[in-house]
């Protein structure tokens, strides 16, 4: 397929790194003669002809800021036949034939059924989530950024929880994926870790926090991904208070301060990497295929394995953390 004009936008959670990738993607696009074209709030800007043409200029001095210029939402319309029609006949008129997707498995999924009717406009995606929940690469764009955040976060409430003999409860962003929970609890020495992909109980954590306190633990931190299945920070410590009243009991929910904050070193390379090799991707005539990092490297996965298939998780960092926690 011949191509001359680019359309890209940014899908469902906004994450760091998706405004340093935007940039990546329209100065490769330029470089390689073509016109590319912004779409505002992803698939629903799509359906409301909000279309803006970039130039080099104007992704000027946004590698450093977090969120989304070209902003997001998600589209209950795209779900729609009628919905995907009206964003059809938009790309169409603004002369668009491939698009690059930023976004994670609803941002995907919405690409394969668009494919579905209309073959004709060629797609591919970055994985931009901060949960690195995504199957086919080793990282998601945003997710060292976030973790980053919880740990500034964890050092700074072990200060109070050292100084007044506490117990914190810290809850991170992962509904179905405990990476950003295993990492800072790693780097945040955190006397347990909560996640979906590890079977818990309230009497095992309560064991192990009684160990600590006869070894002289003044504080404690636990690190409770949103989607453990023993509840939320707020239930488990309500749980823990009732049976083990040692340490005055604290919670903290970091919530969205977890999706913002200027990108990492890491992301913005990433983002970099991942931006050019989508162009060239589609130059290359490839079509419903994410683009990730595998071992160091920049792969292609079909958009099909991405949202059907579970990324591994590194079990080998739960029995480090469990070593390093006594």
């Amino acid at each position: 397929m011949n191509i001359k004009k680019i359309g890209i936008f940014t899908s469902g959670g906004d994450s760091p790194g998706m405004n340093a990738c935007i940039r990546a993607v329209v100065r490769t696009a330029l470089t390689n003669n073509l016109k590319i074209t912004g779409i505002k709030r992803g698939y629903q800007g799509m359906i409301e002809n909000e279309f803006v043409n970039l130039t080099s200029r104007s992704v000027s001095n946004i590698l450093q800021r977090g969120g989304t210029f070209l902003m997001s939402a998600r589209s209950k319309d795209f779900l729609t036949p009628e919905g995907r029609k009206k964003a059809y006949d938009n790309l169409v008129k603004n002369e668009i034939s491939a698009v690059v997707a930023i976004g994670g498995d609803g941002t995907f999924r919405g690409a394969i059924e668009f494919n579905k009717t209309y073959p004709d406009i060629q797609f591919i995606g970055i994985p931009g989530t901060i949960d690195n929940d995504t199957y086919g690469t080793d990282y998601t764009l945003g997710f060292d950024t976030a973790v980053n955040t919880v740990i500034d976060a964890v050092d700074k409430i072990r200060d109070t929880a050292n100084s007044h003999h506490r117990l914190f409860f810290i809850e991170v962003m992962g509904r179905s994926s405990g990476w950003i929970a295993i990492y800072s609890g790693l780097a945040g020495g955190a006397e347990a870790v909560l996640l979906p992909e590890q079977p818990d109980s309230i009497d095992k954590l309560i064991n192990k926090l009684e160990a600590g306190a006869k070894k002289g633990k003044t504080s404690s931190i636990v690190i409770v991904a949103e989607g453990e299945e023993l509840g939320s920070a707020v239930e488990i410590a309500h749980q823990v208070k009732e049976k083990f009243d040692f340490y005055d009991v604290r919670v903290s929910v970091l919530g969205h301060m977890q999706r913002g904050g200027s990108p990492s070193c890491f992301d913005r390379v990433l983002a970099a990497r991942l931006g050019v090799k989508s162009v060239e991707a589609l130059l290359a005539g490839e079509q419903l295929k994410m683009v990730g990092l595998i071992n160091n490297e920049t792969t292609l996965t079909p958009f099909s394995e991405a949202v059907s298939k579970a990324p591994p998780f590194n079990k080998d960092l739960l029995r480090v953390a469990e070593i390093l926690s006594f």
